[in-house]
């Protein structure tokens, strides 16, 4: 059972499932009915304005066309009488130079010289056919006028075309859009735009994106996932370009209405999650507002590369976008084998650099070990020095001992010393007696 007050008399009521469940149903449907019949209203102001738009553009171009037609025309037209004009003074002048030169032939025949006579008929027949080249030159001046003319009918008939085109396709956009908000259900509102966003793009997928990726995201390890993921490479297989797209309409059924700004963080989380470098959110949420029915919002200052379209603008954004990255991919492709330079001028500093400090290394423990050599050799030299100055020394002794047995005489013996002075004495007694 429900409880239900009564706004006028403040009785409260109680009534069953069945009969709570009429109530609602009738609050539910007029409150569809009066925003249904708001909307088609809407859309036919907007398709009213559209009309006056369309005519005022094309009555402008066909003013535009009309104008330089008729001052195209105006100006073959004065072509046309300075030609005349130009006719009737050549053929004045060519008339009097006719009767002349006829008067100076009757003189020559008169005369009786034929050479001449000949001479003049040639110069007749000269005039002749400057008068026949002037006629041509105007036959084909009144040609080029007619063909003008009818590139002025043509140009008018493709305004008209081009017109009533535009005015039955915004007829037809009006139609889906009233055809989409009456037959969507509750449980097709999601799929419903999918399936036309991405057919929409299969139109076109084999003709103008023959390298790109578009599938759904399927993919929901974080715990959340996008729509759909665009990607686009060149031919040599460089990827310039990365959108993530994410549908997003509701009910009229529903009490809480969403707005765009609710989906925008959760947006940016699954861009940068599955590394795209825009992200796009293809939204029929706020149908009222002026600022997202007006065409593609960029909402970089609230997410950076992030944009909100309406279906309509779906291929056009892509095409757009694409366009853009399409032209700095060359850059990129050049900032990449840049790039690989760099790492390969690095890879060879950083090899040169090792070498160095080995070399260094190894230099340092040669110089190490020469010192340490040279250490040795210098205690060795000083070592040998005092071996030198010893052995000088002992020379020097040896010599002073030398000198001195060669000083060493008998006499010096026995100076002083009369013992040894008759030793000696008798010896050589005795000898001398031998």
């Amino acid at each position: 059972m429900h409880e239900i007050k009564c706004p006028k008399c403040g009785e409260v009521f109680q009534v069953d499932e069945t009969g709570y469940a009429t109530i609602l149903a009738q609050v539910r449907d007029a409150e569809f009915h009066k925003e249904l019949h708001e909307r088609a209203a809407q859309l036919q102001r907007e398709k009213d304005d559209a009309l006056k738009l369309a005519a005022t553009k094309a009555e402008m171009e066909k003013a535009q066309s009309l104008t330089e037609l008729q001052q195209e025309n105006a100006k073959l037209k004065n072509q046309l009488q300075s030609l005349d004009k130009d006719k009737e003074l050549e053929k004045a002048q060519s008339t009097a130079q006719y009767v002349q030169q006829i008067e100076q032939l009757k003189a020559q025949i008169a005369a009786g010289d034929k050479d001449k006579q000949i001479a003049v008929i040639a110069a007749v027949d000269a005039q002749k056919e400057a008068l026949a080249q002037k006629d041509r030159q105007i036959m084909q001046l009144q040609g080029q006028l007619k063909e003008a003319e009818k590139d002025s009918l043509i140009k008018e008939q493709n305004l008209r075309e081009n017109f009533n085109a535009q005015l039955k396709a915004k007829d037809a956009a009006i139609d889906f859009y009233k055809d989409l908000k009456t037959k969507m259900s509750t449980k097709m509102v999601g799929e419903t735009l999918e399936q036309h966003c991405e057919t929409e793009f299969n139109k076109l997928r084999a003709t103008a994106f023959q390298n790109a990726y578009f599938e759904k995201d399927n993919d929901a390890k974080s715990g959340s996932k996008g729509d759909y993921i665009f990607r686009d490479k060149t031919e040599d297989g460089v990827e310039f370009l990365s959108i993530m797209f994410e549908m997003k309409n509701e009910t009229d059924t529903k009490s809480t209405k969403h707005k765009n700004e609710d989906f925008f963080k959760e947006l940016d989380k699954d861009r940068t999650e599955k590394g795209c470098e825009y992200a796009v959110l293809v939204s029929l949420l706020e149908s009222d507002s002026e600022l997202y029915n007006s065409g593609i919002v960029d909402v970089s200052y609230r997410y950076p590369k992030m944009y909100v379209i309406r279906p309509q603008f779906f291929i056009p954004l892509i095409t757009l976008l694409r366009n853009a990255s399409l032209n700095s991919a060359q850059y990129r492709r050049q900032v990449t084998e840049y790039r690989e330079q760099n790492i390969d001028i690095t890879n060879f500093e950083e090899k040169l650099n090792d070498f160095r400090d080995k070399f260094d290394r190894n230099i340092q423990v040669a110089s190490e070990k020469f010192n340490t050599a040279i250490k040795e050799i210098d205690a060795t030299i000083n070592h040998l020095q005092k071996i030198r100055s010893a052995l000088v020394s002992s020379d020097n002794n040896l010599h002073y001992a030398n000198d001195k047995v060669q000083d060493l005489t008998i006499r010096r013996l026995t100076y002083k010393n009369p013992t040894m002075k008759q030793k000696f004495a008798e010896l050589k007694k005795d000898k001398n007696e031998w």
